[in-house]
């Protein structure tokens, strides 16, 4: 058995999410991909096991619930499937996640850093996640229409929703992950882009403020 499995259990369980144990295999088998790649190329700076899973595995589960409830409130068209599309992903946090714990979400994982979408590449190879693929580009340069586009400690809410505008779906939403409710920043962004939602998240064992922005173009 996985040594943190026991504390990613009761981490779920303060969640209130149900995953299968292969999902819960997967979770555990993704972080220790992320401890061994970082040897080499410092994919986060966050190294103890115990914190990455509270600061990295539990506050991107923390988004999986509210997550589902937005894409089923999506017009998409039956058959298609979400697509989802993860802004400035580093080591694939919220993204690989998101591909682990909804298998019907297809996501990209766009990076700047040819290594880093390197490295969402092996995980999805690695962990048989055919719904994960890692890009190697600037958000500005990407056009293809998707359902959600996210960040988690990415970039201003302008800067973020500027640079993605362009790959946002016409029915699209953008969900931004934050830590303090991001007062200064909500009020700099432009009419166009309009907030329609702001969710406070309890991340267990985190004694840290975490709220979602969630935005329409």
């Amino acid at each position: 058995m996985h040594p943190l499995l026991p504390a990613l259990q009761k981490g779920l369980d303060g969640l209130g999410l149900a995953l299968t144990p292969d999902q819960q295999s997967q979770l555990l088998a993704y972080m220790d991909l992320i401890a061994k790649w970082t040897k080499v190329y410092n994919l986060t700076a966050v190294r103890d096991a115990n914190e990455m899973l509270t600061h990295h595995l539990l506050d991107s589960l923390a988004v999986i619930a509210p997550l589902r409830r937005e894409l089923a409130k999506l017009n998409v068209p039956a058959g298609e499937g979400y697509k989802l599309l993860d802004v400035g992903s580093g080591a694939g946090l919220p993204g690989v996640v998101i591909a682990i714990t909804c298998p019907e979400v297809l996501v990209s994982c766009v990076d700047t850093v040819a290594k880093k979408a390197a490295f969402i590449q092996q995980v999805a190879a690695t962990l048989k996640l055919p719904n994960l693929k890692g890009v190697h580009a600037r958000v500005e340069n990407l056009t293809e229409p998707y359902d959600v586009v996210c960040s988690r400690a990415f970039a201003s809410l302008v800067d973020f929703t500027t640079w993605s505008q362009s790959a946002l779906a016409k029915h699209g939403v953008w969900m931004a992950m934050k830590g303090k409710h991001p007062d200064q920043e909500m009020a700099a962004l432009p009419e166009t882009t309009k907030v329609f939602h702001v969710e406070q998240l309890q991340v267990p064992g985190l004694g840290a403020e975490r709220c979602i922005i969630w935005m329409r173009g």
